[in-house]
């Protein structure tokens, strides 16, 4: 629930992301001139740090920091200010001290897509707009659905028909009306983007994107807040389309400019991909400056099987900004992490959470992560969505009889 002291919300414009061009706030999302994305660009008002202090447990306590013009437009289903846990036990395996984990699989559709489904759902009430959808690999189309079933707007998805049946699950209980597309994430995405214009529904990820990518910063607001507002060293961060390590940097860059942080240049942006569906992490090898798609994406990550990230440069722009690499995991490092995390730390995730995991691993073998460094890893999804892949590799309960002295057997 949103608190009801008064709120002093940002003005805000769209800046275009190549040429600076500015527009007046609309459902709008491309420039005019030159094609390129547009940011949504603030006027803060003065915040503290006591600004935040006994607010609501959740994202949007930072609202003065997000896009929204009229308190009665926020859509909340409780999203954020999940758990970010000193890691003790996974960190001294690795031979790290300060190592945290930033834990998005328990917000309320378990994964962190809540937080840019939730901003931009709340936006798109703000429009006007009769209904939403999105392009999804199965995480986002529960976060959707979920925030436009709590603003009573009708919700369209559109995804590839191969993605894991318990996000399919649960963005039909939604109400979702679910489209699944015989391709890939990247043909659905070309359909909802047509339909969405032609239709004007608010298509989250796409037509929505400005407003949309702000929720995602939020995940720079709580672990700076979490961590008695320091900037952390490193920070590992699964991507897919790119969005969320743009906007994790967008979201320290303007703690800094609100006074909250003091120099943030010397933080280590690092992206974790999957091998089999890594553009990105190619092209940083290559020393590319432009992002080759994968045109058949095929990795056991499927939330992050993005084969044209449509963030993928400016990743690569945030990784040169802020002297960070990028690093790739086969399946079974994935799976491997996947069982490291829940045997250390009790963190179940999916195998987009083992990427990240999978990847610390590898910058600590490359030496590229000192033991003293202050790291937050970004597990952005549960587990239970996935489980799939998973199984392949447990063992399988053996069926025994009701009989105490086989069962004790077998109890050591």
């Amino acid at each position: 629930m949103v608190s009801k002291e008064k709120l002093i919300l940002a003005r805000t414009s769209l800046q275009c992301r190549e040429c600076k061009k500015q527009y007046d706030t609309a459902f709008k999302y491309i420039c005019d001139d030159c094609f390129g994305p547009l940011d949504v660009k603030y006027d803060f008002p003065a915040v503290t740090k006591n600004t935040f202090t006994n607010r609501e447990h959740n994202y949007w306590r930072y609202f003065e920091l997000l896009p929204i013009e009229n308190k009665s437009n926020i859509i909340s289903i409780g999203a954020g200010m999940t758990p970010l846990i000193k890691a003790d036990n996974l960190g001294k395996k690795l031979g790290l001290n300060n190592l945290y984990i930033k834990n998005d699989s328990v917000n309320p559709t378990f994964s962190f897509k809540d937080r840019p489904a939730g901003v931009a759902i709340s936006k798109a009430k703000e429009f006007g707009l009769s209904a939403v959808g999105c392009a999804s690999t199965g995480n986002l189309a529960s976060a959707t659905a979920a925030h436009a079933a709590k603003a009573g707007l009708p919700c369209h998805v559109f995804a590839p028909s191969n993605i894991e049946m318990a996000k399919i699950a649960q963005a039909l209980s939604y109400g979702a009306n679910y489209i699944a597309v015989d391709g890939t994430y990247d043909d659905a995405n070309r359909i909802a983007a047509q339909i969405g214009d032609s239709k004007g529904i608010g298509i989250v990820n796409i037509n929505m994107r400005s407003h949309y990518v702000e929720g995602s910063k939020t995940l720079a607001y709580e672990v700076a807040e979490q961590l008695d507002w320091q900037v952390p060293d490193q920070l590992i961060v699964p991507v897919g389309s790119g969005a969320m390590l743009n906007a994790i940097c967008k979201g320290f860059e303007e703690l800094q400019i609100v006074s909250l942080l003091n120099n943030v240049s010397n933080m280590h942006m690092i992206a974790a991909q999957p091998h089999g569906c890594a553009p990105i992490v190619d092209a940083f090898k290559k020393n590319n400056k432009e992002v080759i798609p994968v045109e058949n994406p095929d990795t056991i990550a499927k939330s992050l099987a993005i084969g044209d990230p449509g963030d993928g440069r400016y990743v690569l722009k945030r990784l040169v900004q802020y002297n960070g690499f990028a690093e790739e995991c086969n399946n079974k490092e994935i799976l491997d992490a996947i069982l490291l995390l829940a045997r250390t730390e009790g963190i179940f995730t999916e195998p987009a959470g083992g990427v990240s995991v999978a990847v610390l691993q590898k910058m600590i073998e490359q030496g590229k992560i000192d033991k003293n460094d202050s790291i937050v890893c970004y597990v952005t999804g549960n587990g239970l969505k996935a489980t799939e892949a998973i199984m392949e590799v447990l063992q399988k309960p053996k069926v025994m009889k009701t009989n105490i002295a086989e069962i004790s057997a077998v109890v050591n």
